[in-house]
């Protein structure tokens, strides 16, 4: 049976998203949309690329149409306004908040074995969204937030010494926003510790750029946010789980008591498999490093918080 990956929006991370599922041959891929012959139009687009570029993926979309996800293997929702200048992630809240509710409840329907990975802003808050709609085991629901921390981390550090991102490597953990932890001391070029290549004064720097890395890209296109690292790092992950390759990524997973936080998601290190969330990898922190992160999950408990408020408490 042919794989199938469902992809609900189709702005510009969600097509990307499904160009780049299609161009690897992952699986077949389904775009959904409420707005009437974008996802069409669209998935049309890219099967007319397919004889170019020589794949052999299916693309279709549909409007507000969920029958044909049916029994989908992963569901990507990248659904939910985008940021623009001077916004936050957070002030996405309530908005997005209903989106993915919706979204999840159709999804819910039609593909009950799915996984689901979360892209829609603020990201952390719209996993708990999704994990309570659809009443998925944990291991089924996760958010994209750490693999696109550490790319930008990585390709900061690639800038500044003149060397191939494919030798850097690098963590970053916590909610997806502005408290989010990089780690330099888990930063290796080809296994060697970043701070043989920079003083930590330039390090801190990078740091900083990274925790800035989406609102930096809003500024400069004015009209939109960031869509094509954001599309890699989903179907990194969505890549991992249909091959079944036990990959070792930073994701948004639901903590019971993990890193002392219980009841959240937070970015942190975990094995992806067929089974989503095999494991989470349990890292042994500095004290500076451990409050950094439980500062970061108290950001996320607070949209959490502020999600049953608007909720009226349910």
């Amino acid at each position: 049976m042919r794989r199938k990956v469902t992809v609900v929006g189709a702005g510009n991370v969600g097509a990307t998203t499904a160009m780049r599922i299609a161009q690897k041959e992952l699986a077949d891929v389904v775009l959904v949309d409420v707005l009437e012959g974008v996802p069409a139009g669209k998935a049309l687009d890219l099967y007319e690329s397919a004889p170019i570029e020589g794949y052999d993926s299916m693309v279709q979309g549909y409007t507000s149409d969920y029958s044909n996800a049916r029994d989908s293997d992963v569901v990507v929702i990248t659904a939910g306004i985008a940021r623009k200048p001077g916004m936050s992630r957070d002030d996405l809240l309530s908005t997005n908040m209903g989106i993915v509710e919706s979204v999840c409840k159709e999804v819910a329907s039609v593909a009950p074995d799915c996984v689901i990975i979360v892209v829609s802003n603020p990201l952390d808050a719209m996993c708990h969204v999704a994990l309570d709609t659809t009443g998925f085991p944990k291991n089924r629901v996760m958010g994209m937030a750490g693999i696109l921390d550490s790319a930008r981390f990585r390709a900061f550090i690639s800038m500044e010494l003149g060397i191939s991102v494919e030798n850097i490597h690098a963590l970053v953990l916590g909610g997806h926003g502005d408290t989010m932890v990089p780690l330099p001391r888990f930063c290796t070029i080809s296994g060697i510790p970043v701070s043989e290549f920079l003083p930590e004064s330039r390090i801190d720097e990078i740091v900083e750029r990274t925790r800035n890395g989406g609102a930096e890209i809003v500024s400069l296109l004015k009209t939109g946010s960031a869509y094509y690292a954001p599309s890699s790092a989903a179907v990194e992950m969505v890549e991992a789980i249909l091959k079944d390759k036990k990959k070792i990524l930073p994701c948004a997973a639901y903590l019971e008591g993990e890193y002392g936080i219980d009841n959240l998601f937070v970015g942190v290190p975990v094995k992806l498999g067929a089974n989503g969330i095999e494991e989470i990898i349990e890292l042994k922190l500095t004290e500076e490093e451990r409050s950094a992160l439980h500062r970061s999950a108290e950001a996320v408990r607070a949209l959490v918080e502020d999600m049953k408020r608007l909720r009226g408490g349910k």
